[in-house]
């Protein structure tokens, strides 16, 4: 989930989306997945999402109800989806696993009890999780929708940001802010939330904060990132002022007497992230509204007004735009 401390030393302004018309945005889809699930589970009737034999599907309301978003504004999402997970982050990957059954205990016992429907829903969100089902049909409702789809070897934001270092797209799309370690020139957050999203800048935080990347990575490293806990007493002005005093993250670690296992490693997942160059995407999308429709509802059993209004948006903005792609 990455270290929120991050937006303090990050420089981060409002993006209106009138001036992103033409981008395309490299998505981390599982962060951008997982914010829809969770918000239609809470917001949406059980019945609404789940098939006779009892399959989950919130996933394709979400991304029926948040691809409008995109398109309204004249711009190319690129979902890029995780690979396998780092060996590093196994902790990180248990200790949600972990909060998550304690979630569920807790459903379990709202259910018995006399809770109201609204606890109940919010801790039916909070239980979520990407299931096979739930990848699967997701990746199949943006194949008949003709949305882009880039498979990481690894983590999904680190790709993302790869691809926007490199030009190959104009953002990366992540609600974290690791893609700030990872080296992405702009990322793009609020991609889920209503209004328009805000732009973190990479080149403009180190000369704000006055370190090079490898310091900055060094600095959340010392403040805690998913990969290792961060040092007692270490926020983001002790973190720069120790870089700052002391060069890297060794001599801030000496400088304090502390030490952080496998710093080594942790640094390069942020410098020189598993990534790959064999990906290939054609921005001419043609949407077959009729199949996904099709797919979703009938396939799937989502009521057809549940997504109605998501399809009718997606087709009105690709009327709308007047631009061969979309044609």
């Amino acid at each position: 989930m990455g270290n929120a401390d991050l937006r303090s030393l990050a420089v981060i302004e409002p993006k209106p989306f009138g001036e992103l018309a033409g981008s395309v945005v490299a998505v981390d889809a599982h962060n951008w997945l997982y914010r829809y699930l969770t918000t239609t589970v809470r917001f949406t009737s059980s019945d609404t999402y789940t098939t006779e034999s009892g399959e989950e599907v919130a996933n394709l309301v979400g991304v029926v109800q948040g691809l409008p978003k995109f398109f309204e504004a004249d711009v190319t999402p690129v979902f890029v989806f995780d690979g396998g997970v780092a060996e590093l982050k196994d902790d990180e990957v248990e200790s949600r696993r972990e909060q998550r059954e304690r979630y569920e205990d807790e459903l379990d016992a709202a259910r018995a009890g006399e809770a109201d429907a609204a606890e109940i829903a919010t801790l039916e969100s909070r239980t979520q999780r990407l299931t096979e089902t739930i990848q699967t049909t997701t990746r199949e409702l943006l194949s008949l929708l003709d949305v882009p789809v880039v498979e990481a070897p690894a983590e999904g934001e680190a790709q993302a940001a790869y691809m926007a270092r490199y030009g190959d797209v104009d953002y990366a799309g992540s609600e974290d802010y690791d893609t700030l370690l990872l080296g992405a020139p702009y990322t793009l957050r609020g991609l889920t939330s209503k209004g328009d999203p805000e732009c973190m800048d990479f080149e403009r935080t180190l000369e704000d904060l006055g370190l090079t990347w490898e310091e900055l990575v060094d600095a959340a490293i010392l403040m805690g990132t998913d990969f290792n806990e961060g040092i007692d007493g270490i926020g983001p002005k002790t973190a720069v002022k120790l870089l700052r005093e002391h060069g890297d993250l060794w001599g801030a670690l000496d400088a304090r007497g502390e030490s952080i296992p496998n710093a080594d490693r942790i640094r390069e997942m942020f410098l020189d992230p598993a990534v790959t160059d064999e990906y290939d995407y054609d921005t001419e999308i043609e949407p077959d509204m009729d199949a996904a429709r099709q797919y979703v509802t009938d396939t799937w059993e989502v009521p057809a007004e549940e997504v109605a209004r998501g399809f009718e948006r997606i087709e009105e903005s690709v009327v709308q735009t007047g631009l061969d792609r979309w044609r």
